[in-house]
């Protein structure tokens, strides 16, 4: 099985992420999280030991679950993109 150009694009955008020391902004966290949890189908619960984070992972996922895979993708690299602009 190939990858596809928009898999490629989108492992590179959070290898970009995962190799920067900088400090993130929480909502802009929140919707990474939420972006990848969607883009590679992973439909586990939040599991922070903090109730709150684990409320606000749970409304970031919400917001994204009427998107497919590959529009959470596309929508990963380009708010990855328009971070490092």
């Amino acid at each position: 099985m190939s990858t596809s150009k928009l898999d490629i694009e989108f492992y590179e955008a959070v290898e970009r992420i995962n190799n920067c020391t900088d400090s993130f902004p929480a909502d802009f966290l929140l919707r990474l999280y939420a972006y990848y949890k969607r883009a590679t189908n992973n439909d586990d619960k939040p599991s922070s030991r903090r109730p709150i984070i684990n409320a606000f992972k749970m409304n970031a996922l919400l917001q994204m679950q009427d998107i497919s895979p590959e529009e959470a993708k596309q929508e990963y690299i380009d708010l990855v993109n328009s971070y490092f602009e």
